[in-house]
């Protein structure tokens, strides 16, 4: 079932209830756009707030609904109605490689760690050419260049933890799938889970360590 999540100070977090405590668990999204805020802020003034309210507002829209596409297709549900045109597009350019998916354990699903105190909801997690994978989902303009998304394997990097703490249940690779405005979809895989396990640890720290400045 989807965890009870609330937004406490520009941070979200999420309410697990275990057989001894309820707890709240900071979210993984919260947790990456705390390490890249700074790359965010400088954008935000280098376009200007108006502009960068409006791109982001659109942006959100975008993918929300085309995550909505995706997630009724591989549920072989029927498509839904009303979501924007360029959503429908979006879901068109990345069909030939969702059907790269298959045996899926879950979509959407919720998933925490007691040991590292976040907590988030993974697009999805099955094979993908075969080899069991977190997947996400992700919109854009365009294909970003590959060092730009860090941050996407970061956060799959967590899911993968989430999954292994939960059920013991390794995964194979990280697959971001990118379906873009420009016609392609760009699909990014990585096996080197060790490397962004590591850096994982350095977004939390770091998150932890400005919020004791913070309240000191």
């Amino acid at each position: 079932c989807p965890l009870e999540r609330e937004t406490i100070e520009g941070v979200r977090y999420y309410t697990v209830t275990d057989p001894l405590e309820q707890k709240k668990l900071v979210s993984i999204t919260s947790i990456t756009s705390h390490y890249n805020r700074a790359k965010f802020a400088a954008w935000r003034r280098k376009v200007g707030e108006e502009k960068a309210n409006n791109i982001t507002r659109k942006a959100t829209a975008r993918g929300t609904d085309t995550h909505t596409l995706v997630e009724h297709y591989l549920n072989n549900e029927d498509k839904p109605k009303g979501l924007l045109p360029i959503s429908e597009q979006l879901f068109s350019i990345g069909k030939a490689d969702l059907n790269r998916i298959n045996n899926i354990y879950s979509l959407e699903g919720p998933l925490w760690s007691n040991f590292l105190g976040i907590a988030g909801t993974v697009d999805c997690i099955a094979e993908f050419d075969g080899e069991l994978s977190i997947i996400d989902f992700k919109t854009s303009k365009e294909p970003k260049p590959r060092e730009w998304i860090d941050n996407y394997f970061v956060q799959c990097a967590a899911y993968a933890c989430m999954l292994y703490e939960l059920k013991q249940i390794p995964v194979k690779k990280f697959v971001i799938l990118m379906m873009c405005e420009n016609g392609d979809c760009a699909v990014y895989e990585e096996y080197n889970k060790e490397k962004y396990i590591r850096l994982l640890t350095q977004y939390i720290r770091k998150f932890v360590n400005d919020k004791l400045e913070q309240f000191s």
